[in-house]
């Protein structure tokens, strides 16, 4: 199966990994918003997907998880932003929905090969 690039499969496999890693941190935090402390978590969604790019091999690797800085805390020190969590709730779900597409695509063509192919 020499003829199959499958790089771009990784990639988009990697990235719906990353969307759906980044979907439940986006639901953590708000489901945390009351909690006193609790400081908002992201994925390094960018970094992730150079990594890929860069041919490094993330299939056994969590997405790196790390706070999010620069967000205003409320007096029991809580920085939960409810408008931002939602805007980026919004954001992963398009962004997987997309990648959903993009497979989808994908596949109807290795699928119309494999027909032409008979």
């Amino acid at each position: 199966m020499s003829w199959l690039n499958t790089a771009p499969l990784l990639l988009l496999e990697r990235y719906m990994d990353v969307t759906s890693m980044r979907q439940t941190l986006v639901t953590t935090n708000l489901a945390n918003i009351d909690t006193p402390g609790y400081h908002t978590r992201d994925v390094d969604f960018r970094g992730e997907l150079q990594r890929v790019m860069n041919g490094e091999d993330t299939s056994m690797m969590s997405p790196f998880v790390m706070p999010v800085r620069g967000l205003i805390a409320r007096p029991d020190g809580n920085n939960v932003s409810v408008d931002r969590e939602s805007l980026l709730l919004a954001e992963v779900q398009l962004q997987f929905k997309a990648a959903t597409a993009v497979l989808r695509s994908e596949f109807a063509e290795i699928n119309t090969a494999i027909r032409e192919g008979q």
